[in-house]
């Protein structure tokens, strides 16, 4: 695994108190999200319409959701 090969980078993570281990967390869900709607909006080009990118965006969004 990654966590592996980069462990003297993942114990300091360990230090913090869980209140902000919390955060980090929710900041690399987030960046997850993010990242996976980029990916969507690059592959298709350009958009008809202001309602196709959002039909797109929700769409992608449901897909993420099932995982």
């Amino acid at each position: 695994a990654m966590w592996l090969r980069h462990w003297e980078q993942v114990i300091p993570f360990f230090d913090y108190p869980p209140e902000i281990r919390r955060v980090i967390y929710t900041t690399n869900a987030i960046e997850s999200l993010n990242d996976s709607l980029r990916k969507v909006l690059k592959t298709k080009g350009s958009f008809p319409s202001e309602a196709a990118v959002f039909k797109l965006l929700y769409l992608a969004l449901e897909k993420i959701s099932e995982k």
